[in-house]
């Protein structure tokens, strides 16, 4: 794959996961403007058939399957559906994900972890594993973007769930580049790590499995995260849409790290000289402390 990136998209196979809001939607309606073939996959369907029509409406080529990302045989069944309907896969987003239940780790119920990283890390793992072996097949170039977070880069307080596997999405796409690169491969990696947008993450539980559903009272500690995130969400001041167009751009520039809020990485550098000093861990929001809701 050449320096410049990954750059004709007219015509090529696009994959997203996670396509009925947010950032999917985004570079859902990105590659039907770039005349791509787009195969949508998302848990919701009304959100997920609503973007169907716009993209279809604006000209693309596009099919949908309703998709649980943390199911294996679910994405399987996803890459499949592309290969049969448009022979190929190019570019394919690992985008879906949930932000869970927040508070102090130690009152997140087992239910929570399956929850959250079921969706934001088996999610981005079940993608790897389907969609990398058809593009090594191809032999041509071709991008991966997985979708992690400002939190996959810092360890917030009350945001352990979440953290955890945001960590784990940086860490696999780290690791999935560093293994093309070795294996020689035609592959582009980026992992996305936007801080607060509103893209709805925070509704997410609506999607909840009910076989993973709780039916408790939130503590104190997950009051106070569920208050620090909707504010947070709501001075945001990127949207979605912009964030999906930076992301593209490094699409374009075959960049790893997709960084849209530049503010936050003195915070990022700090945690960084944190481990590089051997100290202890820094307050996260040592630069923002009005972002942060204390439980009561």
């Amino acid at each position: 794959m050449s320096a410049s990136g990954f750059t004709q998209f007219e015509g090529k196979v696009a994959v997203i996961t996670g396509a009925g809001s947010g950032f999917g939607r985004e570079f859902a309606r990105i590659g039907a403007r770039l005349g791509m073939k787009l195969v949508l996959a998302d848990i919701q369907t009304d959100a997920l058939d609503s973007v169907l029509v716009e993209v279809r409406q604006a000209g693309a080529e596009a099919i949908s399957l309703v998709c649980d990302v943390s199911r294996a045989h679910d994405v399987e069944t996803l890459a499949a559906a592309a290969i049969q309907r448009f022979g190929a896969i190019h570019l394919a987003f690992n985008n879906a994900g949930v932000a869970g239940v927040g508070g102090y780790i130690w009152e997140n119920t087992e239910k929570d972890w399956q929850w959250v990283l079921g969706v934001n890390l088996w999610g981005v793992i079940h993608g790897i594993r389907s969609f990398v072996p058809v593009m090594l097949r191809q032999n041509e170039a071709c991008h991966i973007v997985n979708t992690a977070s400002v939190a996959g880069l810092l360890a917030p307080q009350l945001l352990g769930v979440y953290n955890v596997s945001k960590h784990g999405v940086v860490a696999a796409s780290e690791t999935l580049f560093h293994d093309l690169r070795t294996a020689g491969a035609k592959i582009g990696v980026s992992v996305l790590c936007p801080a607060f947008v509103p893209t709805g993450i925070f509704q997410s539980h609506h999607n909840r499995p009910l076989d993973l559903y709780e039916d408790r009272e939130l503590t104190p500690s997950q009051v106070a995260a569920q208050q620090a995130g909707d504010k947070a969400v709501g001075s945001g001041k990127l949207s979605a849409a912009q964030v999906a167009e930076m992301t593209f751009d490094a699409i374009r520039e075959n960049r790893f790290y997709v960084l849209p809020h530049q503010r936050i990485l003195p915070a990022v550098e700090l945690r960084m000289t944190d481990i590089l000093e051997q100290r202890n861990p820094s307050d996260p929001f040592s630069f923002k402390p009005e972002v942060v809701q204390r439980p009561t």
